[in-house]
């Protein structure tokens, strides 16, 4: 089954595979950097939310050695929105590792690449088969959907993890690996979906373990979510004229290093409270009451007009359109 079920889709491949701006194409050597920033990218991001700050990058800066050299706090508000912050701080320290100790070329092994910051065994694997076309096992969330329906894997994630890799190890062939990949993530993401799956267009449907059950959607098995722990802060607008005082928060820690409201007091005001806004991250969700006085203090003043350029993280940003329309 593994050698058919992979030859049909590296044939199905060859033909629907969607059309990416930092994929290759017509012949085309696959630019390592942008094989590096797609994937860096996409980590807990879909498609559609990455491709316009993809092209902005691109366009800005072209290369590795153009990011290496960039201002961070530009590169920060450039990542704004985005969410996930860690990884814009460690988009910038792997391009300047890359362009100091690499001479501003990326690595073409798996092991080299893990020693990048922010490249986890996923990112390594995808840049090494992708980039450089060496045989590499390539998991993200589409690939285990994919292989937990082709063998009906009864384990529920995480715990399954190892199983699925050890499946798709046995999928990837020798060469072509980078394309095998790819094939296995746009079948999880055009075909394969987690709802309603349209086993009916599926290339390597007469081998799928879960179709012969007829519940392709009870794979992959997830163990129960845990609630998340909800934390409550307070948001500050101070407004002095046309501008509003913006704080850099510090630059470890979460949303390091980007500009935001302060969440402390900046100044004795008549604060009054306009409402809160609900947001949610990776490990606890967020309550967050937002304060609006007039007054002055120390620090980064912004005209209200021109917010959208400081580059606010999306907690933020929320409050601050909560506050400047109350």
């Amino acid at each position: 089954m593994p050698v058919d079920t992979t030859r049909a889709l590296q044939a199905w491949y060859a033909v629907d595979k969607r059309s990416l701006p930092w994929r290759a194409s017509g012949g085309e050597t696959p630019d390592p950097y942008r094989v590096w920033l797609s994937e860096i990218m996409l980590q807990q991001t879909t498609v559609a939310a990455v491709k316009p700050y993809f092209a902005a990058f691109t366009s800005r800066w072209p290369t590795v050695a153009a990011l290496a050299g960039a201002d961070e706090a530009d590169v920060m508000s450039a990542w704004a929105g985005l969410g996930y912050y860690a990884r814009a701080r460690n988009l910038i320290a792997c391009a300047r590792v890359v362009a100091s100790e690499h001479e501003g070329r990326f690595p073409d092994s798996e092991a080299a690449l893990l020693k990048l910051p922010g490249v986890g065994a996923y990112t390594a694997a995808a840049i090494a088969a992708i980039a450089f076309g060496r045989r590499a096992v390539v998991v993200d969330g589409n690939v285990e959907r994919v292989v937990a329906r082709l063998f009906a894997v009864g384990e529920p994630l995480p715990g399954a993890r190892r199983r699925l890799r050890a499946l798709m190890d046995g999928l990837t062939p020798a060469q072509g690996a980078g394309d095998f990949a790819q094939a296995m993530m746009d079948l999880g993401a055009t075909i394969c979906t987690p709802r309603s799956p349209d086993c009916g267009r599926c290339p390597v449907a007469s081998w799928c373990e879960a179709r012969a059950e007829g519940r392709p959607e009870a794979y992959p098995v997830k163990a129960a979510k845990a609630v998340k722990p909800r934390r409550e802060w307070t948001g500050y607008w101070l407004r002095r004229g046309d501008e509003v005082l913006l704080v850099r928060r510090p630059p470890k820690g979460l949303l390091g290093g980007m500009l935001a409201l302060p969440v402390e007091p900046p100044a004795e005001a008549q604060w009054r409270e306009v409402g809160a806004i609900d947001h949610v991250f990776t490990h606890f969700a967020l309550t967050m009451k937002v304060m609006t006085a007039d007054g002055d203090a120390d620090g980064e003043w912004w005209p209200v007009e021109r917010l959208g350029e400081a580059g606010l993280p999306t907690v933020f940003a929320k409050a601050a359109t909560l506050a400047a329309a109350a």
